[in-house]
């Protein structure tokens, strides 16, 4: 690798340094104003945004030495250009060294399917030291030209981080999945290293106050009581046999397996959110029932306040007003069919009166798709079962307190193994992704779901 070359990983990594560190300090501020702070979460935070800083100051410093080495060549260069006698003769053409634009390791000319990349990818897990270079250049030639999208990306020592040649999937269609919209909008947490619950202290008995009957007579006194919410950490996991033939003579199929793995990964994970049984969003939320033959977006957003209302009244003072609707895509685009010649007798901020909220025109697992009348955000989400009810057609609204719905995740999940022995008699190759995870919606009971006939499988007509 050239110095040219290391001084551009060296400026990615510190780009990517400097980005960590200034999301550390966007969480320490963003904790800072959450009245429910303590010192321990504080000095926490504090504590790993000073391990970002002492990152980027560690990088800075290595791309500072990087740069003056770079700075001495360019001055010996010069020197020696200097110190050459005139009377040297220039020598031919063929003779001299040019630097150009050098060619990449793999490339669509000579690997069109990437057959190449995976045999590499093979014989490095093996020991071949010819293959963990020509995938050590890979690996620094992507950093160069898309350091930016690879700061999670780790050496070839480990593998798990190698990076397919981009040519090798732009054309690559996945399967389509749900993903995780819903887990990605709650308020997240990492989960603690070892363990496998994750105990909340609720204080389910407060202490109460009341008017002194007298002078010098007792004043009320209610005993406090708490009980200890225990939330199991769960394992989410799965598993893919490859054969070998397909991984030396194929193109790029580790990488489609393992990219299908996540994405499953991610689905399962935010399904059990919204759906385990007991614990998942809609077996804990209070139904509003909306029951309707002809149902309209007009008549179910009536609903939507009233759930909201059942919110706040359940939270109380520790409402953070953080409020969130969750619906499935066809609920979604369904109340943006509604035509109407009424609106709303009281406005919101930001919202034309005459209209039923807006669409942001995100895309799918993009994050909030639009607000309602009322400015509550929606996310839509298409785990959300869309065969619920008598006919088996119905799906449910959710009515939500962002903050009071909780997922524990580490902050490395999901993992990646990959095993070659375990099926080495049948020439296979083992992959498997797992992750740990917790969630509660029952820190404080108040989740709020729309249900019933008014939700069967719409039809679009403008109304």
């Amino acid at each position: 690798m050239t110095l040219a070359e290391l001084i551009a990983q060296a400026r990615t990594a510190l780009d990517t340094a400097i980005t960590a560190r200034q999301q550390e300090q966007d969480a320490l501020m963003a904790l800072r104003s959450d009245e429910t702070l303590t010192e321990e979460q504080a000095r926490a935070q504090i504590e790993r945004r000073d391990a970002a800083d002492a990152e980027v100051t560690r990088r800075q410093a290595a791309l500072e030495q990087l740069e003056a080495e770079q700075a001495r060549e360019d001055e010996l260069a010069q020197l020696q250009a200097r110190t050459v006698p005139a009377a040297t003769r220039a020598p031919a053409y063929d003779r001299v060294h040019r630097v150009g634009a050098e060619e990449r390791t793999y490339r669509p000319d000579q690997d069109r399917r990437g057959a190449g990349f995976e045999r590499d990818v093979a014989a490095a897990f093996l020991g071949d030291y010819e293959a963990r270079d020509r995938l050590a250049r890979h690996m620094a030639e992507e950093r160069v030209e898309r350091g930016e999208q690879l700061q999670r990306a780790v050496g070839t020592g480990a593998f798990a981080g190698l990076v397919v040649p981009q040519y090798l999937t732009d054309m690559y269609a996945p399967q389509a999945q749900a993903n995780r919209p819903f887990a990605d909008a709650i308020r997240h947490h990492d989960l603690p290293s070892q363990g496998m619950q994750v105990n909340i202290s609720r204080v389910t008995t407060g202490a109460s106050v009341d008017l002194q009957t007298a002078e010098n007579t007792a004043v009320t006194e209610q005993d406090m009581d708490d009980t200890n919410l225990s939330i199991p950490v769960q394992t989410a996991a799965g598993q893919q046999t490859i054969s070998r033939q397909s991984i030396e003579r194929g193109a790029g199929v580790e990488a489609v397996v393992m990219d299908d793995l996540f994405r499953r990964y991610n689905t399962n994970l935010d399904n059990k959110v919204l759906n385990q049984a007991t614990t998942g969003l809609t077996n804990v939320a209070t139904a509003v029932a909306y029951t309707d033959a002809t149902p309209t977006a007009a008549e179910v957003y009536p609903k939507v306040i009233e759930a909201l209302a059942g919110v706040e009244a359940s939270m109380l003072d520790m409402a953070s007003g953080d409020n969130l609707a969750v619906m499935h895509s066809r609920r979604w685009y369904w109340m943006q069919n509604a035509m109407g010649s009424t609106w709303p007798l009281i406005t919101q901020p930001g919202i034309i009166a005459q209209t039923l909220g807006a669409n942001y025109a995100t895309s799918y697992g993009r994050g909030v798709r639009g607000i309602l009348p009322n400015g509550t955000p929606v996310v839509v989400d298409n785990n959300i079962a869309a065969n619920l009810g008598a006919g088996t057609n119905e799906d449910e609204i959710y009515l939500v307190d962002r903050q009071e719905c909780h997922l524990w995740e580490d902050p490395d999940a999901p993992m990646y193994i990959r095993a070659e022995q375990t099926k080495a008699a049948s020439l296979g190759v083992l992959l498997v992704v797992y992750g740990y995870f917790a969630y509660t919606h029952q820190r404080y009971p108040h989740a709020r779901k729309i249900a019933g006939t008014g939700l069967i499988t719409p039809t679009y007509t403008g109304v």
